[in-house]
């Protein structure tokens, strides 16, 4: 993976692939949740890299395409369309595109069609869902790549880190990451400590110290 001026170091990337999207998200203050209508195609599916970012026009892909092009491998696609969610924007010739760039996977706040051939394909794919009504490609459409956009109520750059996974997707400022990561480990070690209180009797009241 190629890291683009200024971007996520690949070794935290590696280091932030083992958590899941609920960890990081808790870890980093409870910040960087997308919209949770935003899943995976399929429950096995997970993604974890730099966000390469795009807006597109509603109900036009050729943004999306423009993107591939540009994407270094192991990035994330992070798209969002203007809020014209009913379109699949997205589809099997994309995948096998993105695929061969060696592109991480999708982030989509739109739907995507081809189902069932983009969940054979193991590429990640993270979407509203399913749709079939076409899209446009209209060369003087207004859009852009490789500029912050907002999903939700979450801006992401280009070079921040996205991790997907059945539970949803996290992005976070790539500064902020290895600091994420150490909160994140620390959770996981007080998370076993409890685990294990727990299996001793104790309740979560009791744990928490809540009453």
């Amino acid at each position: 993976m190629t890291d683009r001026e200024g971007g996520l170091d690949v070794t935290l990337v590696a280091e932030a692939a083992v958590f899941s999207s609920a960890t990081l998200h808790e870890a980093a203050g409870q910040v960087g949740a997308l919209p949770a209508a935003i899943k995976p195609l399929g429950d096995s599916m997970r993604l974890c890299g730099p966000a390469l970012t795009v807006q597109g026009p509603p109900g036009d892909n050729l943004w999306l395409h423009r993107a591939i092009a540009q994407a270094a491998p192991g990035e994330v696609l992070v798209v969002t369309v203007s809020g014209a969610h009913e379109f699949g924007y997205w589809g099997g010739i994309m995948t096998t595109a993105a695929t061969a760039r060696g592109l991480a996977g999708l982030v989509i706040d739109g739907c995507v069609r081809d189902g069932d051939e983009l969940v054979a394909s193991g590429f990640p794919v993270f979407a509203r869902g399913r749709a079939i009504h076409g899209t446009a490609k209209v060369a003087a459409a207004a859009g852009r790549v490789n500029e912050p956009i907002v999903l939700g109520d979450v801006t992401v750059a280009s070079g921040d880190l996205v991790v997907g996974d059945a539970d949803g997707v996290v992005a976070l400022p790539r500064d902020s990451v290895r600091e994420v990561l150490t909160a994140a480990l620390a959770r996981e070690k007080k998370e076993a400590t409890i685990a294990e209180a727990l299996r001793q009797g104790r309740t979560t009241l009791e744990v928490y110290g809540w009453k």
